[in-house]
C-alpha cells in the first residue's frame, strides 16, 4: 500500500471517530467516576405526581429509616457522594436549610465505600439528618422509573403524602431555591 493510500486510510479512519464522537450526549465518567448533574429545577404538578415513595432501608448510624413514618412532612431527599465536589460544595447549604426549615431531611450515600468514610464526612460538614447507606444504589429505585436520581447531585422534595413533588439535578442553584420550594410544597392543600 502507498504511503498516500495508507494517510488517506488513516484520515478516514480518524475522521469517523470524530464524527461518532460528537454523536453522544453522553459526557462520561469525568475524574470523579460519575456523571454530574447539569442542574435544573423541575416541579411536578399536584394531579401529575406518582404513588408515594416506599423506602425503608438502613442507615449510616446503624439504625432504619421507613419514609412512610414521615408522611404528613415534606421531605428533602438528598443524593450525594463524598467524592462528589458539588455534592460537596452544597452540603454547608443543605445543613443550614436543615435547621430553618420545618422540613424532614434526608441523605443518600450513594458510592462511598466505607460507611466510616460516610460518617466522617458527616461529622465534618455537620449533617445531624439522617442517611441511608447505599454504595450500590439499590435505595434509588424506589423512586421509580421517572425520578430514580441518575447523576449527583440530586436532589427530591416530597410532599406531605410521600409523592415526588419536586427534583433538583445537579447542585441546588441556591438556598433560596430550595426554601421556596420547600415552602411551596408545604403550603399545598393535598
Amino acid at each position: 500500500m502507498s504511503t498516500v493510500r495508507r494517510t488517506a486510510s488513516l484520515l478516514v479512519a480518524l475522521t469517523s471517530l470524530v464524527a461518532l464522537a460528537g454523536c453522544t450526549s453522553l459526557q462520561g465518567t469525568n475524574d470523579g467516576g460519575y456523571v454530574p448533574g447539569k442542574g435544573g429545577v423541575a416541579e411536578i404538578a399536584l394531579d401529575n405526581r406518582e404513588k408515594a415513595v416506599d423506602l425503608d432501608a438502613e442507615t449510616v448510624d446503624d439504625g432504619r429509616l421507613d419514609l412512610a413514618d414521615l408522611r404528613g412532612e415534606v421531605v428533602v431527599v438528598n443524593v450525594w457522594w463524598s467524592g462528589c465536589a458539588p455534592c460537596r460544595t452544597e452540603m454547608p447549604m443543605l445543613v443550614e436549610a436543615s435547621e430553618e426549615l420545618d422540613a424532614k431531611f434526608v441523605g443518600i450515600n450513594t458510592r462511598d465505600l466505607s460507611v466510616d468514610a460516610v460518617r466522617a464526612f458527616e461529622r465534618s460538614a455537620g449533617v445531624t439528618y439522617p442517611s441511608y447507606y447505599d454504595p450500590g444504589g439499590e435505595t434509588l429505585l424506589a423512586f421509580g422509573a421517572r425520578y430514580s436520581p441518575r447523576a449527583m447531585p440530586t436532589t427530591l422534595v416530597l410532599d406531605r403524602e410521600g409523592r415526588v413533588a419536586a427534583v433538583v439535578t445537579g447542585a441546588i442553584p441556591s438556598k433560596t431555591t430550595l426554601v421556596d420550594l420547600v415552602e411551596e410544597i408545604a403550603a399545598e392543600d393535598g
